[in-house]
């Protein structure tokens, strides 16, 4: 379009350098006749028309082949994505420079364009891109000036907009006549609602605010389309000189006199009258603080990884994405409170860190992720996210190794010595596990082993079972960290192999779902600028394990009496009233304690310990550290609900059997059962 447009121009010069050049021919001819003064003007104008014509050829080969595509007007900005909560609370935004968010042009306040033309462009509705009269009064100024001011231009709206997008600060006269060629191209391409619209959403109101959107959000907490005439006239005056007339800046009474001359401006104008104006006069106490919060930080970063990692969304500051998450900012602050209230209790333990994860497992959506007890803690490394982070879990990894012995043909009911034992292994030191508590309690009921969280039964059923078959099985629950399976032996019984608290809340939903693997998610919806749908949530779930064989595990979990040997009838692993599967953990070095509990809808997860890795001093679990976390925050979440419990799987009954006790058993295996004090049986196949 532009080489159309010079060379259009440039048609009617040929043809005058072309008559010029066969005038010059006559002159020379006539060069000894009386008529000398016509010989000079034809050579006058010659030279006229080869000065014009080197102009041309400088203006295109410098000014004009270098301009860029004026189409390029149609390409989206950068735009701010933003992260919210379930209900559309907003938890923060990602920008790449520019904060900006997009708005149509019905959406911008009448008052807002009519304060903005008023004060940048009044001629706007009659000029084609470019104002003389603005022009005009830019050069009587210049030439009238002090030294120290500053050069004033006569840019109108157009202009600026076209400065916006294709032009860096760069003030040299080639740009500018670039800019004005531009400007009255844009005119003759697009109509003033359109230029209006993408000017007020590329424009700069001050530091990393671009677009009236974001502008309105920053200095008023509002939507621009909720902007009255005086926040209108404020944010008009902005855009002239961002920086000099932030109301954050070195002199914050410039923004409020700014704001009265816009509302001159349109008085002289005829948009507003003169008592109007004089009642929407503005005052700094109206003005939001400038305050950059982000909350939930580590949900918020994961999610934007997920986005990048698991979504291809490369860029995710740029795309100006609407980002609908999981999350439950009620429940989200409730378990920060809590995790950072009960980690100052247990300083004296040594502890200074925690983190917690609280699933709704029907779903797969993540309604909390706290990843430490202070995000903005330096001393701790709070930024770093430990729900995310390898840790070693002990104990708390027992339930697959349980899980799996059952698959095998172990029931409740199936006895394991809780006594002594040594492993030599080639190449290493004996292997000789003990429990917790130094003492031995002969021989138990797996169901009591479990609950018990006894370590040496742990033990022998994994030298049954098998460790590559452990390490199958809870690949297939979620555990992603056991890839180099040579790196394991025995003692992954006692979770001396590292997990991610998010891998086995995912792997500890299988039994809270009964067998069934429901994909963490913590998206619902994502949408793009333009407000169209590219994410929808759907809930992924496969039945990864047997239902029954699940329920026997939430059985054993859940059974205060089975655990209260070890941990006593009221421990914090109870919750009055309520049907919940708790399992603790904490490694033999002291470095990490965990406790994890479920119910038939939420899964909560609480680790503590110190970042580097520093070991705490004593941690009883089910008494201290954890658990008390995991306890105050599924009783938050349970207070309003009824008791909710597992329905009986049909492959599982309840049969009579040692005693007359009635224990619960997959369809089949009641017929394994030897009981006290009989032998222990031999497990699988």
């Amino acid at each position: 379009m532009v080489r159309r447009f010079f060379v259009g121009l440039g048609r009617p010069f040929y043809r005058l350098i072309r008559a010029l050049g066969r005038a010059v021919k006559k002159a020379s001819i006539k060069v000894t006749s009386r008529n000398w003064i016509k010989n000079w003007l034809y050579l006058a104008m010659s030279l006229v028309v080869l000065g014009c014509s080197a102009g041309m050829a400088w203006i295109y080969w410098e000014v004009i082949e270098p301009m860029p595509n004026i189409n390029q007007i149609y390409n989206p900005p950068s735009l701010s994505t933003k992260i919210y909560d379930r209900n559309g609370n907003l938890l923060f935004k990602f920008y790449d420079q520019e904060n900006r968010t997009w708005i149509s042009l019905e959406r911008i306040p009448k008052n807002l364009v009519l304060a903005t033309i008023a004060i940048e462009d009044k001629d706007f509705y009659n000029h084609h891109g470019l104002s003389a009269k603005g022009i005009g009064k830019a050069i009587m100024y210049n030439l009238k000036k002090e030294k120290a001011d500053k050069l004033r231009g006569g840019s109108t709206i157009t202009q600026q907009l076209v400065k916006n997008v294709f032009f860096d600060g760069d003030k040299t006269f080639k740009r500018k006549i670039r800019e004005a060629i531009m400007a009255v191209m844009l005119e003759m391409k697009m109509s003033k609602g359109e230029i209006l619209e993408r000017y007020f959403n590329e424009v700069a109101y001050g530091g990393d605010t671009y677009g009236v959107q974001e502008a309105a959000w920053k200095y008023f907490g509002k939507n621009a389309w909720e902007l009255d005439l005086k926040e209108s006239a404020y944010l008009a005056g902005l855009i002239a000189a961002p920086s000099s007339y932030s109301p954050y800046g070195a002199n914050p009474d410039f923004s409020v006199y700014r704001q009265k001359h816009v509302l001159d401006e349109m008085v002289k104008a005829g948009f507003v009258g003169q008592e109007e104006a004089d009642r929407a006069g503005i005052d700094k106490s109206e003005l939001k603080k400038n305050i950059s919060n982000i909350e939930a930080p580590h949900f918020v970063f994961y999610v934007k990884e997920w986005l990048d990692q698991r979504r291809g969304f490369e860029d995710v500051g740029r795309q100006g994405l609407k980002v609908m998450t999981s999350l439950d900012i009620g429940v989200q602050q409730m378990a920060e409170k809590i995790v950072k209230e009960e980690v100052e209790k247990v300083k004296r333990l040594r502890i200074t860190n925690g983190a917690a994860l609280v699933l709704d497992i029907k779903n797969g959506d993540i309604l909390a992720m706290v990843g430490s007890k202070d995000y903005y803690d330096q001393e701790i490394d709070g930024k770093y996210n430990v729900a995310t982070a390898l840790r070693q879990p002990g104990s708390a990894i027992k339930p697959i190794n349980y899980l799996l012995a059952i698959q095998r043909g172990a029931t409740l009911m199936t006895i394991v010595e809780d006594s002594p034992v040594t492993y030599e292994i080639k190449g290493q030191k004996p292997y000789k596990p003990q429990n917790y508590n130094g003492k031995y309690m002969g021989r138990v009921t797996l169901k009591t082993a479990l609950a018990s969280s006894l370590n040496i039964p742990s033990v022998k059923l994994l030298a049954q079972n098998g460790v590559e078959n452990m390490i199958s099985l809870a690949e297939e629950m979620g555990i992603t960290t056991w890839k180099d399976r040579s790196r394991f032996g025995l003692s992954l019984a006692l979770g001396a192999g590292e997990v991610k608290m998010i891998d086995l809340a995912q792997a500890y939903s299988v039994f809270a779902n009964l067998g069934k693997k429901v994909e963490i998610n913590p998206l619902t919806e994502v949408k793009n600028y333009l407000g169209e749908t590219v994410i929808k949530k759907e809930v992924r779930a496969e039945q990864t394990i047997d239902p029954g064989m699940a329920f026997l595990i939430n059985t054993i979990l859940s059974d205060n009496a089975a655990r209260t040997p070890i941990f006593g009838p009221n421990s914090k692993l109870k919750i009055e009233g309520k049907t919940v599967a708790v399992k603790t953990g904490t490694t033999n070095s002291l470095k990490d304690n965990w406790c994890i509990g479920w119910t038939p809808s939420y899964l909560v997860a609480v680790w503590v310990g110190n970042n580097d890795g520093t070991p705490m001093s004593w941690v009883a679990s089910g008494v201290s550290g954890a658990t008390p976390i995991w306890q105050r925050i599924m009783k938050e979440l349970l207070k309003n609900e009824d008791d909710e419990k597992w329905p009986v799987p049909a492959n599982v009954y309840l049969v009579k059997t040692c005693n007359n006790r009635e224990e619960y058993f997959v369809k089949g295996s009641e017929n394994n059962v030897v009981c006290l004090p009989l032998p222990t049986p031999t497990l699988g196949d």
